[in-house]
This record gives C-alpha cells, structure tokens and sequence, in this order.
C-alpha cells in the first residue's frame, strides 16, 4: 500500500490527500491517453535531500507529453517548483515523485476534443521496488510471452499510460509462476528490457544493453552508463538474443524504482555464480554514493529540496 502524505499538488494546488478525486469520466481512465515520470528523492550523507535527474526528468514528461498531443498547462519551470514544493509540503526527506499529465472529463470517444489537460504531482515513501532481498541477493526473471511494442504500434520513447498495459501483462505472467519480474523482447526476438526497467549484461568484463530502438531511454541507464565507463568498463549498446543473456557472467536492470536490481537467474538459468557480481556491485556501490551527495563529480545530477 501507498503510504499516505499530507498533500498532493492537483492543477498547480494543493489539496488533501484524501480529496484529490477526479470523475468518473476521467478520459485517460477510459482510454489511457497520460504520460507520467517516476522520479526519486534521496537523503543524502550531509543530511540535505536531492532529486536526482530532476531536470531531465520534466524534460522528458514534457517531451512525452508533446508526441502525444497533450498541451500542458503549466511551464517547466513551474513543474519543477511544484514537485520541489510538494516534498516540503509533506515534510518527506526521501521519497519517489509522481508526476502525471492526463485528460480530465468532458468529452467521451476516442477525440478528446477539448478535455482539459491536468497535471498531478504525488510523492510517497518507496522503498526498493523489487525488495531489499533482491537489491542484495538478486531476483529471478523470466522471459515473458508478451512482446514489447514495435515503433509503428506505439511511441516507445514515452512514459504514456495505456503503454504499460503491455508491461502489466508480462509482470502479472511471470510472477504467476512464482518469479521476481518480466524480461521483454523485441518484435524481431532480441531482449529489448524488462516490464519497467532497461537490462545490461557483464561478459568477459564487457557490459552491454540493447540500443535505443524500441526501448524507453532510461535516465538511471543513461546515468550507470556514464559512471561503468568513468570507472573503466567497456560499455557497448547493441542487441543480444536470449542465449547470450543466459550465459552473461552477471545481469542486472536498472530503474528510477529498481536502481540498480541484480538478476540470479533466468528462466530456470543460472547467471554466473547466482548472486551479484562484482561489476553490479562495484556499480551499485558508486550509483549510491552519486544519488547520496558523496560524489563531487556528479553533483550536477542533484536538485537540492
């Protein structure tokens, strides 16, 4: 369960938890058209708390929003003020950040005609979201059925909505039968990412993760990407099947939610020696002293609340 905070900012207000409803028919709720970010907050070694990426985060809202065809009503500017004032608001050192655009009520059908475009800024206390367990140890995954989108079926670079039906699917098969998360592949067969998280593999000290076809251009894969070669790994974007994945020495996801997640294994296999390896590790430890405030160097990724 979400933990309630006090205040939510509805339409550049705030409002009571409890009070911000919207109508039945709400558009975005009948046909999924809303783009959304996940950002995070984290308390930081000086006792500051920092959003981390924040400005590329409203970029990338706003971006969405624009293929999309959703006028937003508020500027960047005001975004960004709005999620800083929210976590002051509620008090919250630390915590995972929800912005969301969608269509409101008015219109019925497919055109939304002149629906108004609202915007929501939720912030709650989020822990790991696949565990802390498998933080530490790693998860289980499996490959899913469900086929991520092609380009020309669906704007795959966006955070919008009705998209992550697809990724619902594939999280609710898998974990039926009784693994951690979904890995996706794309419509030629490749692994593509996972149901909320871009993939990356260790081979022979190599790191590798799909390119930026039909995948969400991650902020944290664009941040561990930066840093493995700031400590001197070789990164690669190019795509893999699923036999290379299952004999990558080590893989993990990455994520606003999942950070930096290890995987144990895949469909029944093995990775490496079944926990994390020392590249994912040695990942983790700097990823989390960049969003704690203990890397100078990467400050400039830090917006402080």
């Amino acid at each position: 369960m979400v933990e309630k905070a006090k205040k939510i900012w509805l339409d550049g207000k705030f409002v009571d938890w409890d009070a911000a409803s919207v109508h039945i028919l709400t558009h975005t709720l009948h046909y999924g058209l809303g783009v959304f970010e996940g950002i995070r907050c984290y308390l930081c070694a000086d006792g500051r708390s920092a959003i981390f990426r924040l400005r590329e985060h409203v970029d990338r809202l706003f971006e969405g929003a624009h293929v999309m065809f959703l006028n937003i009503p508020f500027t960047r500017e005001e975004i960004l003020g709005g999620i800083l004032e929210t976590l002051r608001v509620n008090g919250q050192k630390a915590g995972y950040i929800r912005p969301l655009v969608f269509i409101g009520d008015g219109a019925m059908g497919l055109h939304p005609q002149n629906n108004q475009v609202r915007v929501a800024i939720v912030t709650w206390p989020w822990g790991a979201y696949l565990g802390e367990e498998g933080l530490a140890k790693g998860i289980r995954a499996k490959v899913s059925s469900h086929i991520r989108h092609h380009v020309n079926i669906m704007m795959t670079k966006t955070k919008t909505c009705g998209n992550y039906v697809n990724s619902i699917l594939a999280k609710l098969e898998v974990t039926k039968d009784g693994y951690d998360e979904a890995i996706m592949l794309d419509t030629e067969g490749y692994v593509c990412e996972a149901s909320g998280e871009n993939i990356f593999i260790v081979r022979h000290g190599r790191m590798k993760t799909p390119p930026l076809t039909s995948i969400l251009p991650g902020i944290t894969r664009d941040s561990v990407m930066t840093i493995a070669r700031d400590q001197g790994f070789v990164v690669e974007e190019q795509r893999f099947s699923r036999d290379e994945l299952y004999m990558a020495d080590e893989v993990f996801f990455t994520g606003t939610a999942a950070e930096i997640t290890p995987v144990r294994e895949v469909d029944r296999r093995t990775i490496g020696q079944g926990q994390p390896g020392p590249v994912t590790r040695k990942l983790q430890e700097v990823f989390f002293q960049v969003v704690k405030g203990s890397r100078p160097e990467y400050q400039q990724w830090l917006t402080y609340v």
